[in-house]
């Protein structure tokens, strides 16, 4: 029999009775249930959200770049990037790295939040693409090529996700497009000072770009971690204290804010510090030690840690009793790094369709990272005196972490989602 007005069901119960029926049976749907079809994938299964080749090409520049720079720090590569190799590296390690992850978060987490499509096909190919120009001529090009390819793609991303949220009024997430462009500003400023157009020290626009993906880690991670720790733990109940966490982001963008643009004294260090004991206290209110029996979760914890440990050595560093570098990798390793592996695992197995259990390889990936870090931050306060061993430590370790994720997740993210869906 075939309708070419197939009738629809005005008694709900007939409705639901019929579509059980043709599950039960394999039956073609003649009847329309009312229920719109879900509309089939589009494109390139690589290029349907932004985290696909975001979170391959971060991990990739953490994989091959870390230890490209050791081998120039250890004078076994006699071979000079576009601007001088130690804010090469840094800058690699924020805007090629970190910023590629928050990219690729952000354009996947602003069609949930949203229901709106974020860039895909062409257009999200066309952003990797000057993503990845940026990280060719860093190694290649010349100090102005590598700038004016740099500078371009956070200024549009950030319009590109402030259009997104202002059409769908979700004005709740508009401060994120408004750090995008604080980063996008001190990258530009970066290349300005490298280029000799600005008389300031270019690792203070480094140090800028790092305090603004704290401040960015600092806001998600306190909406998902909770969630995600709800969400497997029957029975627990997490309640946020609105004025605890103002006075945690607070204290944070002030003693970061403070530790950017003052010379070191004893209010930074103590805003630095009252901020590393907030965040402590926040992440203890989330109940880390349920979390120990669940990889995906631990990783989220642990790195969250490193946020109110890093604040607190840049403290001891105000007073002249560490130096900067222990609690920069405190923060850019450990927090920036351990979440970045965390999310990068976590939402590419949400979004390629597959179970949120990390498998070992992915526990291995989350070790090395945490070991890296404690190697690097070692190697600049307790164990100086075997510096170059512990960077090799660190650098071998986290190359290893990222290679590992490219090993692993390469085949998921360049395939489609095993349920068949969008995305």
């Amino acid at each position: 029999m075939c309708f070419h007005n197939p009738p629809r069901f005005n008694d709900p119960s007939a409705a639901k009775a019929a579509t059980h029926f043709m599950r039960k049976t394999n039956a073609l749907p003649i009847f329309s249930t009312g229920q719109p079809a879900t509309p089939p994938p589009r494109g390139w299964a690589f290029l349907r959200l932004g985290f696909r080749p975001f979170y391959l090409g971060g991990a990739l520049v953490a994989a091959v770049m870390v230890p490209l720079w050791l081998l120039m720090f250890l004078g076994k590569l006699s071979f000079t990037p576009a601007v001088a190799p130690l804010w090469w590296h840094a800058h690699e390690m924020l805007f090629g790295f970190a910023a590629a992850a928050v990219i690729g978060f952000l354009l996947t987490a602003g069609k949930n939040w949203t229901g709106l499509d974020t860039p895909r096909g062409p257009l999200l190919g066309a952003l990797v693409l000057l993503w990845l120009a940026a990280r060719l001529a860093s190694l290649l090009g010349s100090p102005l090529t590598y700038a004016l390819l740099d500078v371009a793609l956070l200024p549009l991303v950030a319009l590109m996700f402030a259009r997104l949220l202002w059409r769908a009024k979700n004005f709740r997430n508009m401060p994120l497009a408004l750090v995008l462009l604080l980063l996008a500003s001190a990258n530009g400023l970066f290349h300005l000072a490298a280029l000799g157009g600005l008389d300031i020290n270019p690792m203070t626009t480094l140090y800028a770009a790092l305090a603004l993906i704290t401040v960015i880690e600092t806001v998600i991670a306190g909406r998902v971690v909770p969630i995600f720790t709800k969400n497997v733990t029957p029975g627990l109940k997490l309640e946020a204290s609105p004025l605890r966490e103002r006075v945690t982001l607070g204290l944070t963008v002030a003693g970061l804010l403070m530790w950017v643009l003052l010379p070191a004294n004893v209010v930074s260090a103590v805003v630095l510090a009252l901020a590393g004991v907030a965040q402590a206290l926040r992440l203890w209110g989330w109940r880390p030690s349920v979390t120990w029996t669940r990889p995906i979760l631990w990783i989220l914890h642990l790195s969250y840690a490193w946020i109110a440990l890093g604040l607190g050595l840049l403290a001891l560093a105000q007073l002249g009793w560490l130096p900067t570098s222990a609690g920069v990798h405190a923060l850019g390793l450990g927090a920036t790094g351990g979440l970045i592996m965390g999310m990068a695992t976590r939402t590419a197995r949400g979004h390629t369709g597959r179970p949120i259990i990390a498998s070992k390889p992915e526990v291995v990936m989350y070790v090395l990272v945490m070991l890296a870090t404690a190697c690097r931050v070692l190697a600049s306060t307790l164990l100086i005196q075997h510096y170059s061993l512990l960077l090799m430590l660190a650098t071998t370790d986290w190359s290893l972490a990222f290679g590992l994720y490219l090993w692993v997740f390469t085949p998921w993210l360049m395939a489609a989602r095993l349920d068949g869906k969008d995305g």
